[in-house]
């Protein structure tokens, strides 16, 4: 049983996020409200941010992920690390690139490219995120769950793939030697994460109701001979499956889709961490 602080999940009123004119490179440092530490009963306290329907520029939450994980290393310093960290948010369109990815996988100048592009700390290749597409940041100690990276990315495939079969009924894999999540031969969520210390950043990427246009100009997670999906496509493809309509979403709009899979996250989170929710207040981002 899941267990959260409140009645309802973490749909907590947002702050505005000040200027949010193009960013060209990483830099500047968000004010974060430091949350008072109390300590869960039973299982462990995960601090939830929840910014699911704001579109975020990436460069804040970055600078505002890095953030946090220094503090999280300075508690553990002071053995007072009680909590891990949840955000959950939309982006801009905007292009990462991993730590080792290769600007083969551009299919554009990088001089000229059509979102802004980011070159990051985390494993994996070149991707892109943008409205639509549910972004799930976790900063975990893992030395509370388990030490073992392998363990922590198939923990994260693992609560795609319920929440693509409770909420949706798609049968979604895993592909050996890949990270991410497939349905069929199309990959609906990357996953691309950072490790210092034993604490996480970055993480997973589900595309809901996303644009996949800004596909076409890379080669999505350096993968050549697979295509990306969402999940409101692949709906549509299975209500008209033979000739007719089945199912019980084909009548939903963005919104309903974005709010289902939003929650089913949520859960499915909670569940497969083994963490209690508490909700906090949106920070003000600073422009």
């Amino acid at each position: 049983m899941v267990v959260f602080t409140n009645s309802m999940f973490c749909l907590v009123s947002t702050r505005p996020l000040g200027n949010q004119s193009k960013v060209k490179q990483h830099s500047g440092t968000p004010f974060v409200r430091r949350p008072t530490l109390i300590r869960c009963q039973a299982k462990r306290c995960c601090d939830c941010y929840d910014m699911y329907k704001e579109l975020v520029p990436y460069a804040k939450a970055w600078s505002w992920q890095k953030v946090i994980v220094d503090e999280r290393k300075a508690r553990i310093e002071r053995n007072e690390d009680l909590a891990d960290t949840l955000i959950i948010l939309q982006h801009q369109p905007v292009y990462t690139l991993g730590t080792g990815s290769s600007e083969e996988n551009l299919n554009f100048d990088v001089k000229n490219a059509p979102f802004e592009l980011y070159r990051t700390e985390r494993g994996g290749e070149v991707t892109y995120h943008g409205p639509g597409q549910l972004v799930m940041y976790p900063i975990i100690n893992l030395r509370y769950h388990k030490m073992d990276l392998h363990w922590y990315l198939r923990s994260l495939e693992e609560v795609i793939i319920r929440v693509l079969s409770s909420s949706f009924s798609m049968e979604a894999s895993r592909i050996d030697g890949l990270t991410g999540v497939w349905v069929g031969g199309q990959k609906l969520a990357a996953i691309g994460i950072r490790v210092s210390q034993w604490v996480t950043y970055h993480g997973l990427a589900l595309n809901v109701t996303t644009d996949l246009s800004p596909f076409r100009h890379i080669v999505p997670c350096g993968i050549r001979d697979r295509q990306v999906g969402r999940i409101k496509g692949l709906l549509r493809e299975h209500s008209h499956s033979n000739g007719r309509v089945t199912g019980n979403h084909q009548d939903l709009d963005d919104a309903q889709l974005i709010d289902i899979t939003h929650k089913s996250l949520v859960k499915e989170f909670c569940e497969v961490f083994q963490v209690d929710l508490r909700c906090k207040p949106t920070p003000l981002l600073i422009p």
